[in-house]
């Protein structure tokens, strides 16, 4: 079964929905430039309403290895996804520090990007269009035997389809479960019905 993350979780009513819908993940963003970023402590107050079930994601650009550690030991979050340009030095140091899985983000433009991401040593890659665009990318280009999160441009509507053609480990998806710059609870289930979790 592909899983899903659900990201930018920002609001106590977004915990809520979801605990209702149950993706496998659900993503802070610890970017301050972030229309989605939420503070340490808001991010600890919304991981203590959420599903033992779900696992917390922070989403960080750049961070300082400190910072994610301190999050990471506070049981604010469970796993790290690195969305900038963190190199293998960068994932090195932090995995002295911590033992949580790590995603590591690749913007997805020519086949030497899912060359870079199949070399990778984080736990998993996460293959996307860029930072938050909510379009596609060429998914002709994906070639890669290792497990990955996809993104970029996944909507309730084609999410089905994609998945059954490229069988990701777990789909990412962020603005296309939104109505007004708010999380939306009917898009967060259409999205998951559209990968068959209907109850």
């Amino acid at each position: 079964m592909i899983k899903i993350k659900m990201c930018g979780l920002s609001r106590f009513v977004d915990i809520e929905y979801a605990n209702e819908v149950k993706p496998e993940f659900i993503g802070f963003v610890f970017t301050e430039k972030s229309r989605r970023y939420v503070s340490p402590k808001k991010a600890y107050e919304l991981r203590r309403k959420l599903d033992k079930n779900i696992i917390p994601v922070g989403v960080f650009v750049n961070a300082d290895i400190d910072f994610i550690v301190e999050l990471v030991k506070n049981r604010v979050i469970d796993m790290v996804q690195l969305h900038g340009s963190e190199n293998e030095n960068y994932i090195e140091n932090l995995r002295r520090l911590v033992d949580v899985p790590i995603i590591q983000a690749f913007s997805i433009e020519k086949a030497e990007d899912i060359r870079k991401a199949e070399n990778s040593s984080a736990d998993y890659v996460l293959l996307d269009s860029g930072k938050g665009s909510g379009k596609t990318f060429d998914h002709s280009l994906i070639n890669i035997k290792r497990p990955y999160f996809l993104a970029g441009g996944l909507t309730p509507e084609n999410v089905g389809e994609i998945s059954e053609k490229l069988n990701p480990y777990a789909v990412d998806a962020s603005s296309s479960l939104e109505t007004d710059g708010y999380k939306d609870i009917n898009k967060m289930r259409a999205f998951a019905d559209a990968l068959g979790r209907k109850d």
